[in-house]
């Protein structure tokens, strides 16, 4: 077990947490999940918040982080979902057609506390979104280059 040291706390405080796209659309294909997890790796390096694994699907993310205690959940969820949907908007133009309201992700997320007999099982429930030969702990589902990310649209 890994422990955080602080000047005055010695920590090891871990969530799941698990968000979905407003209604599930299924965009985050090719290059918009590469800049999703781009983004989020920025934003939680920003606030000293350790990613253990994680996975950018079609129309959600997992990720298992190792967080400092003065962050609550709630905090880091809007931290991740909050001031980044607007830098997606303007890199990817067609989000905003499909995500009218500027709302990228939808209101609500999963977050569960891992401790050690549930973090083998969370890693394990993570593992199986991946090809068998991952290259690093935060991978994006598809990782091919997607010209048009909404080709039914």
């Amino acid at each position: 077990m890994d422990y955080r040291y602080g000047s005055h706390t010695v920590d090891t405080i871990e969530y799941h947490f698990v968000w979905v796209t407003k209604y599930r659309y299924k965009v985050l294909t090719g290059d918009v999940a590469l800049r999703v997890r781009e983004l989020v790796r920025q934003t939680c390096a920003i606030f000293e918040i350790k990613i253990l694994q994680g996975v950018v699907r079609k129309d959600h993310g997992h990720i298992l982080v190792s967080a400092p205690p003065h962050l609550a959940p709630s905090e880091i969820m809007r931290r991740i979902k909050g001031r980044r949907s607007r830098q997606w908007f303007e890199a990817f133009p067609l989000l905003k057609k499909r995500s009218w309201g500027r709302h990228f992700w939808a209101r609500g997320y999963l977050c569960a506390t891992g401790g050690q007999r549930t973090e083998e099982m969370i890693e394990a429930y993570l593992a199986q979104h991946f090809e068998p030969n991952p290259s690093a702990n935060f991978r994006t589902e598809d990782s091919q280059r997607v010209l048009d990310p909404y080709p039914d649209f």
